[in-house]
Formats: C-alpha cells, structure tokens, sequence
C-alpha cells in the first residue's frame, strides 16, 4: 500500500546547502467575498504532513490487528517502515530545503515549517517505536509460535553458525569494503537507506582507538535463511566475522545505523535540451542528498552517537534511537513465505461479464463488447489481464486498427502493455506514447521501457514542460467495416496505472467505451500532449490543471443551488486525499447549506469534519486492507439527475495545478449505477472504517462489514454464477 511519503531550521548540514530548485506550495489566495462564510474559522484546515503521519498510524493499526492473518501483520510492518521512509525523503526533506532557501512559509493549517518538524519528529518518533516495540513484543513471538523464527547469533547452534561462516566467506566477505576513518581517510559518503555498521577497532600494539565503517550489502538477502524457516540478520553474522575484515585488530564495539537523505528529484526542463538525459543526470545526483534522518540501535555508545551525527551533520531531533533490528522492510520476505494458512485466502481476479467468454474457448473480441456496452472495470476484482491488456494486445493484432495512443506513468518492467504497443509499431501501426519518466521512484525503470519503445518505432513523447503526466488513457483508432462504418475511437480511461503487477493490489476504476463525445475528448488531449494544440475545453473531461479544479468547484457550488431550491443534492467522493484549500472551502460551504457530504479518503484529509457551524454535515471515513484503495470518484446528485465522474486526480495542489490529470464524466445508467453501489457500501453504517473527528483523531468503527472482503465475496458468487 504504497500507496498514490527532523531537522531544524537552525541545523542544517555545514557544506550540504541545497542549491537545486523545488516547488513550494503557493499561498491559498481565496476569492474572500465568496468564502467569507467560512473564513471566520481560521483552524479549518488540518496539516498536511500531520495526516500523513496519522495514515501511516492506520496502517499500523493493521499490523496490530489480531484479526489479521500473521504473516499480513507481517506485511503492514514492512509496509510502514517503508512508507515512513518515503515520507522523510521527500516531504521531510522538503520542509528543511524551504527552511535553507528562506522560503519557511506558513502552512494553511497555521503552523510555520519549524513547528510541523516538531510535530513530524516527536510523532515519528513515537510510532516507530510502537512499531518496534509490536514487533518485538508480539509479531515476533507469534512468528515462533509458528515455526518461523528470527533468531539473533546468540541463538544460532553449532551446526548454523558453520552455515554462516561459510555463507560468509564464500558470498559477503569478497563484496565488502571496509572503510577506516582518520587524518587520511574522510569519514565516507553513507547512502540513503543502507544498513551499516559503525566499529570501534584498537590496536593492541599502540592501544589506540580506531572508527570504520561496514555496509550491509544490499544485494544479498538481508534474513539469511538457516532452513526450517529459521533466519538470522545478515549484520548478526557480519558482526561476528569482523575479525576477518580487520585482522590483527581488537573490534570493541560495533552498532548498526541507518541514514535517511532526500531524495527527492528535481530537473530543470526549461534548461534541458533532452528531459531524459537531465533526468539521468539528476538520478545519479540524488545518491547525495542531504541526511534528514539517523537512526541507531538504543545500545549505541554515546561517543560513537556523538561521532555519527557530527560526521553526518544531523540535529538531535533527526536521530531516532531504536530497539533492534533495524529497517522492518526486512519482513516483506518473511510475509512472502509460501506459509498460506498464515495469509488472505487466496483471490483470482474474475473476467468482467461483458468480457466474459461465452460458448467459446476463445476470449471475447473486447471491441465488439464495448460497441454494445460500456464497461466499467473494478480492479482488483474484475482482472485486468482480461480486460485492459487484452484491449491492448487485440489492438496490436488487429489489422482494422490504425492507430493507438497511450499514457504511461508506471509500469511493471517486464510488462506486456510495453509489448504490446512494441509489437503494434512493428507491425505498421501509429503509436504514440505520452511517458512520464519524472515518477516518482520509477525513473529508472521508465527511462529504460521508454527507450525500448523509441527503438520499436513508436513515437514516444515527454509530456508537457513543467507538468506531470498523469492521466491514465488508451485510444484505440479502428477502421470498422462496411457495417460498422468508418472510423471508430474506442477510448479506456482509468484511474490506476497500467500496470498488470499493481493491478493485483490496487483498487482502481477504468471506464472502456466507445462514446464519441469522450473519444473526440480524448483525441484533443493527446494532441495537446504531444504537439502545439492548446484547446483547453472539453465536453465530457475535466482536464488538470485547467479545468479540473473549478468544474469540481462549479458542481459543488451546484449542489448547494439544488438544496436551496428543495432538489436532491448530495456530494461523494473518493480520494487517495484531500488537502486542496479550494475544493475544500466549497465542501465547507455546502455544508453550511446543508448539503450531506460524504468523503472516502485513504491518506491525507485536510478537512476537519463535524466543526459546529461549518462542516457539521461532512463525514469523512477512510478504509484500509489488503487492497490499496486507489480509485477516485466524484458522485454528485445534480436535482435527480446523478453525475458521477473518475479519474486519475486527487485534490491536491501537485494535481490540480502540476499535473495533466484527466475526470471523465460516466455515461449510462448502468456505469453510474456500480459507483452508486460502491459508494452506498462504503459509507453504510455496518462497514468497518475509520471516522475522522474535528480534532484530526481517527478512529475505527470496528463495524461488522469489511468493505474489500464483501467485494471479494459478491466477485466469487459472480464466478460461481457465471
């Protein structure tokens, strides 16, 4: 659940200055005659990177859910280390940047920079060691319980310990460069995320006292398997071994620590003749970000802390002392264990019934069934293998197709999307790829899948400068034949990436359709995506960030004009998250009239709900599970007449004004309707959640009805109908 991430302003890095550029969230300059309403309550909004930390509070919670399966409270551990590390990469990261630039501006929640790092540091602090003290105290003797152990070198028998020793000699000792430190050698670069390990060497000649540093090699497993499901941390047996590194040395004390650098990505496109190569450039640069975080095992000595953070350069709020093992993202291969009665039952994603095989053993010509329908796909539940990819895949081997147009921000890299639009060019067909190489993370991975495209012939562009590409759209151009007549645009929509691998994990929404509204649409923004166009309307889109913004605003605003006047009016929304100030002020509004606002959101709310005179008919829930709830959806009642829309746009200023993101309004009753339905169960009293309060608390409802696992069932009854 990746999920769609503490230093002082007064301490910063001697010598680590940042000097690249970054953006800096713009004051909220509201139309004050339009909000007046509510601007009497200054506190209205809830910090940002506060609600983050309480998401990642959710997701522990998971992990210390009983009744989770084991090994997926394993998961969630992991899962929260790493979240928590992504967090201070970049948003941490972020705020100490603004700090050194002078750009310390105050936060539409009303705190300045420096104090939304106390907040950061003294929360962060308290929740990694929750974490630590689960794992320690519960998740780790329940794993022994099962026969699945993590046992430290102390507890390894004879028999193990020779395993170790040869493991190590043979396979870690070669790769290991040990680095001294002294008058001759500088204390060494750490990189972000590495486990290391700091040691205290004498000679026993001079009896003076020596540092060196160890890295933990990445590239091996770092539980090192003992058989029986028995693992020791790699540290544990290199620590014992360090005598093999430093012969003829006493090692007197050795300690794990672990550096967090920003690492967030910044390219300067105006001064880049080609993106790809800046981008490039910049990758290797992001090794060297400054430090933003230390954490050390609690046993560390003080003069070995005290040396670690002069050397680094960290305040004494960054370091987080902790019980051992460090970096819990370890345990993704403990929950990887083929041990499945410790697990989620087993789910196989279905084909959706409008892509169902019938009478057949061949799969369904997908544009046959969307000529007749429109098709809503639910991802995980209904399988995109057949039903995005075979639309790609039957588009690369039709001969009637002319023409296909794709977005892609992530993909899997092995991915048969990336083959299928390869084998499209290679077979004469138009293909134009918008890739967006600047995601987050995956720049490496995109920088390669998009060269491969450039070689097969497709015609592969980078976007638009200084804006993210993050729609999520298909357009396939078929010429039909005589009884079809002419030619036909059949368009996906989505609002997850196209990608086979998240697919599994993600739930997400994808509309595949034939609407000639929605393709004429879909055809202009690609031409604005990839040429000089600039047409900024649209019939059926909202389109970041010109439009996407205000039309949610103008139907918002819609709403309240419908209760006035006695219609039905009611909003929903789905969200990853909410902290757009416009958006939100119109929410507040309309609860000042008394229109039910009903708001799903997984990660960041900057809302506050249930404040008396200004958000007392809001409700903000939030689900979390085995799924990562990733779709977005916007459900307004319109007097009687519903619109419900989807997309790839959160309410979050990088969407709405750095982003090509893309709403598409549903057509047809029956497309609305399933929203309808997943909306209902959502928000239905009975279904577990957690319940934002006016304070920024989130609790859970514990209700009877799990949200993922009803879809999970309605899916098998549909299979076993079917």
């Amino acid at each position: 659940m990746t999920l769609e991430t503490g230093p002082s302003e007064d301490v910063l890095p001697r010598d680590r200055v940042p000097h690249d550029s970054f953006d800096v969230e713009p004051p909220y300059l509201p139309d004050h005659e339009a909000v007046a309403a509510v601007e009497q309550y200054d506190d209205r909004f809830l910090d940002r990177e506060l609600s983050w930390l309480h998401f990642n509070q959710r997701v522990l919670e998971l992990a210390e859910d009983l009744e989770l399966p084991l090994l997926e409270r394993v998961r969630f551990l992991a899962i929260f280390t790493s979240n928590l590390d992504e967090f201070f990469m970049v948003r941490v990261a972020g705020l100490k940047r603004r700090i050194a630039a002078g750009l310390a501006v105050r936060a539409a929640s009303g705190l300045m920079p420096r104090e939304v790092l106390e907040r950061i540091w003294r929360t962060a602090r308290e929740l990694s060691e929750r974490q630590v003290c689960l794992f320690r105290d519960e998740i780790d003797p329940a794993l022994r319980a099962q026969g699945i152990e993590i046992v430290r070198w102390g507890e390894l028998d004879e028999r193990e310990q020779k395993h170790c020793k040869k493991h190590f000699k043979e396979r870690v000792f070669p790769v290991l460069t040990p680095l001294a430190v002294d008058p001759a050698h500088p204390f060494p670069y750490i990189s972000g995320l590495s486990l290391n390990l700091a040691v205290v060497l004498r000679d026993p000649g001079t009896r003076k006292e020596h540092f060196a540093r160890v890295k933990v090699p990445p590239i091996f497993a770092r539980l090192v398997p003992l058989g029986g499901q028995r693992f020791v941390p790699l540290e544990d047996v290199m620590r014992d071994r360090l005598k093999k590194l430093f012969p003829g040395m006493e090692v007197l004390e050795v300690h794990t620590f672990r550096v967090t650098r920003n690492e967030d990505l910044e390219v300067e496109e105006d001064d880049a003749e080609n993106l790809l190569a800046a981008l490039e450039k910049e990758l290797l640069r992001r090794r060297f970000g400054p430090p933003v975080r230390l954490e050390v095992e609690e046993t560390i000595s003080p003069a070995v802390l005290d040396l670690l953070v002069s050397e680094l350069g960290v305040a004494e709020e960054e370091v987080f002392r902790l019980p051992g093992p460090l970096d819990l993202r370890a345990l993704t291969s403990i929950a990887d264990l083929g041990r499945e009665e410790l697990k989620y039952p087993a789910f196989v994603p279905t084909t959706h019934p409008l892509l169902a095989e019938v009478e057949s053993a061949a799969p369904v010509d997908v544009f046959k069934a969307a000529r007749r329908h429109d098709v809503l796909l639910h991802h995980p539940y209904d399988s995109f293998a057949t039903s995005v990819q075979r639309f790609l895949e039957q588009a690369a081997a039709d001969p009637h197709v002319l023409a296909i147009k794709q977005t892609l921000y992530r993909t899997s890299g092995d991915s048969p999307i990336i083959d299928a639009l390869v084998d499209a060019a290679e077979a004469g067909k138009q293909v134009l790829v918008i890739v967006e190489i600047k995601a987050r993370f995956d720049e490496e991975a995109n920088i390669r899948w998009a060269r491969k495209l450039e070689q097969a012939g497709c015609h592969v562009v980078y976007g638009l400068v200084g804006l993210k590409t993050h729609c999520k759209l298909s357009m396939v151009v078929r010429e039909e034949d005589s009884s079809g007549g002419g030619i036909r645009r059949y368009t996906h929509i989505g609002t997850g990436n196209y990608n086979p691998k998240t697919s599994r994990t993600y739930e997400d929404l994808g509309l595949i359709t034939t609407d000639d509204t929605i393709g004429e649409d879909v055809a202009h923004l690609f031409n604005n995506l990839s040429g000089w166009s600039r047409n900024a309307s649209y019939e059926e889109l909202l389109v970041a960030p010109d439009s996407a913004r205000s039309g949610l605003v103008e139907r918002i605003h819609r709403e309240i004009a419908h209760h006035r006047n006695g219609r039905p009016a009611r909003i929903r929304l789905k969200a990853n998250s909410v902290v757009d100030e416009a958006v939100i002020d119109a929410l507040y509004l309309a609860s000042q009239e008394g229109v039910p606002v009903q708001m799903l959101i997984r990660g960041i709310c900057s809302l506050r709900p249930g404040v008396p005179g200004l958000s007392e008919t809001i409700e903000v829930r939030s689900v979390l599970g085995r799924f990562l709830e990733h779709s977005r959806v916007f459900w307004f009642d319109n007097g009687g007449e519903p619109e419900a829309w989807i997309g790839s746009a959160d309410m979050m200023h990088r969407n709405l004004d750095r982003r090509v993101e893309v709403l598409v309004r549903l057509p047809g009753e029956a497309t609305r309707r399933a929203v309808d339905e997943l909306l209902t169960l959502a928000f239905d009293d009975d279904t577990d959640a957690w319940v934002l309060g006016p304070d920024g608390a989130w609790t859970r409802t514990r209700g009877p009805v799990h949200l993922q696992d009803t879809l999970i069932e309605r899916q098998r009854r549909r299979r076993v109908a079917g």
